[in-house]
């Protein structure tokens, strides 16, 4: 079962025969693929009463595949949260290993915050509302659930919206489990997605529930802008990514130069205020000053006294060659995972 017994024995999880979703799916048509996930693709099912539901198809043959597929089984069948999606049961064969998730109509968030046309469907109020679920569905993840979970891929693309618009909280495959009494850890193999990734996880290989913290806040600041952080910017004839560009602004006094064209004046400017200044604190250089998660909501949520950012954690895509000096914590070569 290459090391599926555990999965195979777990009670929190139904399972549902393969020929059943091969039904919903009407045989996995093309005409039902919903897209290209970390470890296969995914579906669009429908079940016999009428249920519609997401299905993820482990590639065969895929090594990288199946250790995402049990990571992410093991971790999110234990997780309930309304801002966490949820895994309604999983298909095991020999040839076939599937997880079936609930159906998100409105797709992900990247879609929305991207996209010329349909971010004017978002207006501050639901931006906004959209920000304190992610926050409380990082939270629980970090604070409130069994377990202390790090997702190590917290992205635009991996946040779903249900029916009502509600995040949620995706492809739990690279997450890490914590013990209560655990605060970081280091691995030598780095995954993730360029432009969410802190300083420290990227360059040494270290991660914590302030590496998600400042995934978040990379987050936060495309929900605002309606940029991705990985696209350069021109500030003041130099090329920039969005969190120098945010930060920039943010010390000459011009942080709301930043916020989305398409909410036109919808929002109150001290609210939108106070929340690039909480993603400047998240995306911080030095993980120590990143608040942790439930101050994070505090503040999104509270009209309080809220610390003065330092420098933010910057990574930039360079290649060095012998003329170039050498790169510092905030310029640095990477070669990593990108899924999207």
């Amino acid at each position: 079962m290459n090391g599926l017994e555990e999965i195979g024995t777990n009670p929190e999880l139904p399972f549902i025969e393969v020929d059943v979703i091969a039904a919903a799916t009407d045989n996995f048509s093309p005409n039902n693929k919903l897209g290209e996930g970390g470890f296969g693709p995914v579906y669009k099912g429908r079940l016999f009463n009428g249920k519609e539901i997401a299905v993820k198809r482990l590639s065969k043959n895929s090594g990288q595949g199946m250790e995402e597929f049990k990571t992410e089984v093991l971790l999110i069948a234990k997780l309930q949260h309304r801002n966490l999606v949820k895994l309604l049961a999983c298909s095991l064969e020999e040839e076939e290993k599937m997880l079936i998730y609930e159906y998100m109509p409105n797709k992900s968030l990247d879609s929305f915050i991207f996209d010329k046309i349909k971010s004017a469907l978002l207006d501050w109020r639901k931006r906004f509302e959209i920000i304190v679920g992610i926050a409380r569905g990082v939270l629980y993840l970090h604070q409130d659930s069994r377990l202390r979970i790090i997702h190590r891929d917290l992205k635009a693309s991996n946040v779903l919206l249900d029916e009502e618009m509600n995040p949620k909280i995706s492809d739990f495959g690279t997450a890490r489990m914590f013990g209560r009494n655990q605060s970081q850890a280091n691995t030598t193999k780095v995954v993730g997605t360029y432009g969410y990734m802190s300083p420290e996880y990227a360059m040494q290989g270290l991660f914590s529930i302030k590496s998600d913290v400042f995934s978040f806040g990379v987050l936060l600041l495309e929900i605002i802008s309606g940029k991705k952080n990985c696209v350069r910017y021109s500030h003041e004839h130099r090329s920039t990514n969005l969190i120098e560009h945010v930060w920039d602004s943010w010390k000459d006094g011009q942080a709301l130069e930043i916020v989305d064209s398409s909410m036109r004046d919808s929002y109150p400017t001290h609210e939108i205020s106070r929340c690039i200044q909480v993603g400047l604190l998240c995306v911080q250089e030095s993980a120590s000053d990143r608040p942790a998660m439930s101050s994070v909501i505090f503040m999104l949520e509270n009209e309080t006294k809220m610390p003065t950012p330092n420098q933010p954690g910057l990574i930039t895509r360079r290649t060095f060659n012998g003329q170039d000096s050498s790169p510092s914590i905030n310029e640095v070569t990477i070669s990593m995972l990108d899924p999207r």
